[in-house]
């Protein structure tokens, strides 16, 4: 089975997150044995950004490696499991919030689709983009 950025790569849709992996050079880590969850944006989701904001993060890695780290998730949390949680702790440090009214949904933002496993974890599609509270802006 691949990993999770082969299996990223296969999708299509997440050339976008791809791009910023590599360019916040994370794909060591998410090619390592995990296991991990990635929520991931789909290309349509990063299109919402304003395009200042995206080009901002390309030019402070550190910035991008926080929001990467933000979408990502110790363990291998399927969607039976995000339909009982509440919150789950971050690659980043920060903790996102998991609703399940009318969907699930992290931070305000749907899962779009659920599961779709690699060979170290997981990949939730999400439709947008998640910011860590010390990032976004006021």
């Amino acid at each position: 089975m691949p990993d999770l950025l082969e299996t990223a790569a296969q999708a299509g849709s997440f050339k976008t997150l791809l791009s910023a992996i590599e360019t916040a050079e994370l794909a060591d880590i998410l090619k390592s044995p995990g296991p991990f969850t990635v929520l991931a944006p789909s290309d349509e989701a990063f299109a919402q950004l304003a395009d200042s904001t995206l080009d901002d993060l390309k030019q402070d890695p550190s910035k991008l490696k926080q929001v990467l780290f933000y979408h990502v998730l110790y363990g291998d949390v399927r969607s039976d499991d995000l339909a009982e949680i509440h919150e789950a702790p971050t690659v980043e440090g920060s903790v996102v919030i998991v609703e399940q009214q009318n969907g699930i949904k992290v931070n305000d933002i749907p899962v779009v689709q659920t599961d779709i496993l690699a060979d170290n974890g997981v990949i939730h599609v999400i439709d947008g983009v998640l910011m860590p509270t010390i990032l976004s802006p006021e």
